[in-house]
């Protein structure tokens, strides 16, 4: 079959193109590992007992990763999904040995050189694609770097971060019917493409090297849903919005709502980590933009808002509701009118 993504390399470049963590010491880097997977029980149970989730399936223990680890993971999951849809798309046809060698190499390196970037920021991640139900990832090396930065107390703004990462893993082992649908939406949007198969994968191609040029054209005001989306994925794109804001802003709900009883710091923490989130010069926004980092920072507000609004009309069970079924999430209009929202899935409440 031909190779999309020649993906060793993808992870070669991200491992030679990531940026160093901060300094510490062995005995500190010991026990940061040591604190995040103690925070990560702790913060599961507060999780637990606040949102009235509980897992219904067996996950494995949280992974406290360095950068170039979590980009090597994230590429061993993208490899268990790109590489089945492109068969699909092309039909298992070969392009011929050198376009399949040029081209799977060439996105290697701009698939490595975007993770590589990601990795100096991401602080957690719950990744389903390498593994069902999936995987509970900390960056211990950005975690100590951004509490370094915002001067947070260490406890409070590491067990800040695993509530929000616990959150995620909650979504996806306490409603086991997640991580399926999913798969199903990402599924469905290849599907709705209406050019052929290796015409799709060309624009893939031209995406990733969009990302990857981003360095050389700090003004470009393209994102890139802008060079991959055709109209009849747009229907799709809405349903997948929904359901990452929904996600995004339950966790992000979840992270403040349980308060200073339990993070004695999380004002100052949440505007402090606000402060830095819109920060950044104008070449890192505009790699944000070009990445959808921006779109996820919208989406951060944006589903907090919605949570916090059901809750504020039908109360945190009545919110669960929204996992009884792929039919009872929020559509893409009802993320700012939780008043809609409320009226369809709890008509008796109006």
């Amino acid at each position: 079959m031909a190779q999309f993504v020649d993906w060793d390399l993808a992870a070669a470049t991200a491992g030679a193109l990531g940026k160093a963590g901060p300094r510490v010491s062995y005995d500190e880097a010991t026990e940061v590992v040591t604190d995040l997977r103690r925070l990560t029980d702790e913060a599961a149970d507060i999780v637990s007992s606040y949102t009235g989730l509980r897992s219904q399936v067996a996950h494995p223990p949280v992974q406290v990763v360095d950068r170039k680890d979590w980009a090597a993971i994230n590429i061993a999951g993208l490899r268990e999904v790109v590489t089945p849809l492109v068969s699909r798309l092309t039909g298992d046809k070969q392009p011929g040995l050198i376009t399949d060698a040029i081209g799977s190499r060439l996105t290697g390196v701009q698939a490595g050189t975007v993770l590589a970037y990601l990795s100096g920021r991401v602080l957690g991640q719950y990744e389903v694609f390498s593994a069902d139900p999936g995987q509970l990832l900390l960056v211990a090396p950005n975690i100590v770097e951004v509490e370094r930065k915002l001067q947070a107390d260490v406890r409070d703004f590491r067990l800040w971060v695993c509530l929000h990462e616990v959150t995620h893993r909650t979504q996806f082992t306490a409603v086991p019917w997640m991580r399926g649908h999913f798969f199903g939406e990402v599924q469905a949007f290849v599907d709705a493409s209406q050019v052929g198969g290796e015409h799709f994968l060309e624009r893939i191609r031209r995406s990733v090297a969009t990302l990857s040029d981003a360095v050389r054209n700090p003004d470009s005001r393209v994102s890139v849903l802008d060079l991959v989306q055709t109209p009849g994925q747009r229907a799709v794109l809405d349903r997948l919005t929904a359901l990452m804001t929904l996600l995004e802003g339950h966790a992000e709900f979840v992270m403040d709502g349980v308060g200073p009883e339990v993070i004695p710091t999380v004002e100052q923490i949440r505007s402090k980590f606000n402060r830095r989130r819109e920060s950044g010069t104008p070449l890192e926004k505009a790699i944000r933009k070009l990445l959808g980092v921006d779109v996820k920072m919208r989406q951060y507000a944006e589903g907090r808002k919605f949570v916090h609004g059901v809750v504020e009309r039908v109360g945190m069970a009545g919110f669960n509701k929204v996992f009884s079924s792929p039919l009872t999430l929020p559509r893409v209009e009802e993320l700012g009118d939780p008043d809609a929202w409320v009226a369809r899935v709890h008509p008796q409440a109006g």
